[in-house]
């Protein structure tokens, strides 16, 4: 995601959900970008705020600067490309939580629709059948009110903005998304109501599966 030109991460000091010898697992606040920005103004990021707190912490995956949630970084060489590979081969096991707007027509389903860059107002994705990469998205419903439902969503793939351009496709544009949603659905939340809130891997030593959660925040 493009920050803007007034970016200004929030100050919550590094939260962190799981440390060992082989890596640190910490809880991102939605604002913060995960890697720094080219402008020099972009610098504070969660990677810059976990190497002051582990010098040898390097980010594995990413998730967008609006979205919250579990990150893992290594803390060593084995570690990182043993997980890097996990994400690569799809052997992860992610949950996000959405709050979105509209009424769920069935309870459950598989979103399957290929994206791309819409490279004349990227970093936007588009759906696009003909030249789009692959991209499943299973989702729950988990509860509704009048105007909005909450979704577990389990992405298959991992493609930039999978999960938003899903949920919009459906119908179901994500509160505080100030790139797909409507107007009325962005100004109806102060943040992005997108969080990975649970995070399965293989152990990097003795591969041992291992799981962590974050409490969803709205």
């Amino acid at each position: 995601m493009r920050p803007p030109l007034d970016y200004q991460p929030p100050q919550e000091p590094l939260k962190v959900v799981f440390e060992d010898d082989e890596m640190l697992v910490v809880d991102k606040p939605s604002g913060l970008l995960t890697v720094p920005g080219k402008a020099e103004h972009l610098w504070d990021c969660l990677e810059f705020r976990a190497k002051q707190y582990c010098p040898d912490a390097r980010i594995i995956h990413r998730l967008d600067m609006d979205t919250s949630g579990i990150v893992i970084l290594a803390k060593n060489a084995t570690a990182h490309r043993h997980i890097g590979l996990q994400f690569e081969r799809r052997h992860t096991s992610k949950i996000y939580q959405a709050l979105a707007w509209g009424q769920a027509a069935q309870d459950e389903g598989l979103i399957d629709l290929p994206l791309r860059c819409d490279w004349p107002n990227r970093p936007l994705q588009l759906i696009d059948f003909a030249r789009g990469k692959a991209a499943q998205t299973r989702y729950k419903l988990l509860k509704q009110s009048d105007h909005t439902c909450r979704f577990d969503l389990f992405p298959i793939t991992g493609r930039s903005h999978q999960l938003r351009v899903h949920l919009l496709a459906l119908g179901h544009p994500i509160l505080g998304d100030s790139f797909y949603a409507p107007p009325f659905v962005q100004a109806a939340s102060s943040r992005l109501c997108l969080h990975a809130r649970f995070l399965e891997i293989h152990h990097p030593i003795g591969g041992k599966r291992i799981s962590f959660v974050s409490e969803v925040p709205f």
